[in-house]
């Protein structure tokens, strides 16, 4: 069985799962069977072979980001195998350089932000102001990016900052671009320090054009991910089983993107 990461996979306290579970659906108007749990994750990803997880959450206020990275670099250690976490981050905080130095002694290795539920522009000052910070300690940041409802995190927000922080290693979730897929690639596509993952985006297009936005950003620039808990790995496999890709493609899409990305032994 081929080895996979996945790359994208918010988890939650099991005491609040489930209300962080019905957010996400009212979010996206999505069905959703998943609990957002550690050991849901862990359940999910068996039925597949997953040997890594990509582990984040995000902090909606200010004053959920101590806590949440905390239960992140917890999550981590009880699983050290199995999970690497990226802490959040929020604009509004006063103590930007304090989270991140926190966030970093608490063992995480990048930082995740959601513009859309945190409400801030990728291309403002609140936006370049954690840029800045998270620039300085060479970090990787994985960004939700893309929402035809708004206006925070769509190509021509996720551009400039692409633009103003060109060493820094950023990951452009759903293809760079939910639910604007084409228009993403279309002005994203060849950033060198842009990768993307292709979770929350398979079940809406087609295998065809699937393959011609992997292969417009490099099938070595592709992570696969199932967004956890929006989506069944099961059936996100099945979709990526759908993708007329060669075997060294899927292995890098699958394995060795993220491995490289997250320096796994």
């Amino acid at each position: 069985m081929q080895k996979v990461i996945n790359a994208h996979c918010h988890i939650y306290p099991e005491k609040i799962a489930s209300k962080a579970v019905h957010g996400i659906r009212d979010f996206y108007d999505l069905d959703m069977s998943l609990n957002g749990t550690v050991e849901g994750l862990i359940k999910d990803g068996e039925k597949i072979g997953v040997v890594h997880y990509l582990i984040h959450s995000v902090a909606t206020t200010p004053k959920q980001v101590k806590s949440i990275n905390e239960f992140i670099a917890e999550s981590v250690n009880q699983n050290p195998d199995l999970f690497t976490g990226f802490g959040t981050l929020h604009p509004d905080s006063e103590s930007i350089q304090e989270d991140l130095d926190y966030l970093i002694e608490l063992g995480l290795k990048g930082v995740k932000l959601h513009p859309d539920f945190q409400q801030f522009a990728m291309n403002d000052e609140r936006a370049y102001r954690i840029g800045e910070a998270v620039n300085e300690v060479d970090i990787p940041m994985l960004i939700h990016c893309g929402d035809f409802r708004y206006n925070y995190s769509n190509p021509e927000q996720i551009k400039p900052f692409l633009d103003k922080f060109p060493d820094m290693t950023i990951i452009g979730a759903h293809f760079a671009g939910w639910s604007v897929w084409e228009d993403a690639t279309q002005k994203l596509a060849g950033t060198p320090n842009l990768y993307v993952d292709l979770s929350s985006s398979l079940y809406e297009l087609s295998p065809q054009k699937a393959v011609e936005l992997i292969h417009a950003y490099g099938a070595d620039k592709v992570l696969w991910g199932s967004d956890y808990p929006m989506w069944e790995s099961v059936s996100e496999m099945e979709y990526f089983n759908k993708l007329d890709l060669t075997e060294k493609e899927r292995s890098l899409i699958l394995y060795e993107n993220a491995a490289k990305l997250l320096n796994l032994k």
